[in-house]
């Protein structure tokens, strides 16, 4: 095989006519050089050079392979710059993996910021309720991705295979009661009073509904549940009509339906913690940095 740095020596030999001038280009001894392109020459199995006067030319193969030294050059320098502008982030691409209540409070803020800090990189938006993203992190798919884990102390968490958590911030879960409900006039709401309602459900399975039924369990209740929605907002329109209570995280909430009221839910407060999963062994890039950054400060944190 042709070594690439002893081809670069013979395209200075080449364009500077001699193997001195080569070698004072290069930072060697002539003696150096002439080694070089000797070894060159066993790998090419035919001359390169030639003698002419005190200086010397290429033969035709000698021609062929200074041609392809200049391109491999160019392919270099290009491949420096390059990856000089990923590691400062001016080019890349962050792929991001989001479920839907934390589009709109925490992930659109996060892309202005990067857009605006990182213009050369390209961000790559899925949703994923309701997959489960870990994987894509785990296995290098995705960058970054929000999950909810159980309420804990700390802003760090252990994930799974290599997995990092960073925690976002606490969202609590309020009360979604009808419109002339007997606990409406209060301005915070027991868990516990809600044990004997009927409740409508706003969660599909997973830790969004085990940081409710965790909460109702340490009131004493578990809840009855009459309908199920999986959806805040179509569990609002079932609240309204009068089937029964629910609890909706306080990003979930969106636009309330004029049929119902919200109270703070108290003794206990059930609390979904928000994440952000990243891999544990890859250095953040400047772009990820960023979107950390935007992310905690959209949840309250540093």
């Amino acid at each position: 095989m042709l070594d690439v740095r002893r081809m670069q020596m013979l395209r200075a030999v080449v364009t500077s006519g001699s193997v001195t001038a080569a070698a004072t280009r290069l930072g060697y001894t002539p003696s150096a050089v002439s080694q070089q392109i000797a070894v060159l020459e066993k790998e090419a199995r035919t001359p390169l050079l030639e003698r002419v006067g005190r200086g010397v030319r290429p033969t035709e193969a000698g021609l062929l392979l200074t041609g392809y030294a200049d391109v491999i050059g160019r392919q270099v320098a290009e491949a420096e710059t390059a990856l000089a502008d990923l590691r400062a982030g001016r080019t890349g691409r962050l792929a991001v993996r989001y479920f839907a209540t934390a589009g709109a409070a925490l992930v659109a803020p996060a892309v202005a910021r990067v857009r605006a800090e990182h213009p050369g990189v390209q961000i790559e938006l899925k949703l994923i309720d309701p997959e489960d993203p870990l994987p894509d992190v785990r296995e290098g798919r995705a960058d970054l991705a929000l999950v909810v884990r159980p309420e804990g102390n700390g802003t760090q968490a252990a994930g799974a295979d290599g997995v990092r958590l960073v925690r976002l911030l606490d969202d609590p879960y309020l009360a979604v009661l009808p419109k002339g409900h007997p606990l409406a006039g209060r301005r915070t709401v027991a868990l516990a009073d809600l044990a004997e309602e009927p409740w409508v459900g706003s969660e599909r399975p997973g830790p969004c509904l085990d940081a409710q039924l965790s909460a109702c369990e340490a009131a004493g209740f578990r809840p009855r549940f009459v309908v199920e929605s999986e959806d805040y907002v179509t569990a609002q329109g079932f609240v309204a009509a009068g089937l029964g209570v629910s609890l909706v995280p306080r990003l979930g909430l969106g636009s309330r339906h004029p049929g119902v009221v919200v109270r703070e839910v108290r003794r206990p407060e059930p609390v979904r913690a928000i994440f952000a999963a990243v891999r544990e062994a890859v250095p953040p890039t400047p772009a990820l940095d960023s979107f950390l950054r935007a992310l905690r400060e959209a949840g309250g944190g540093e």
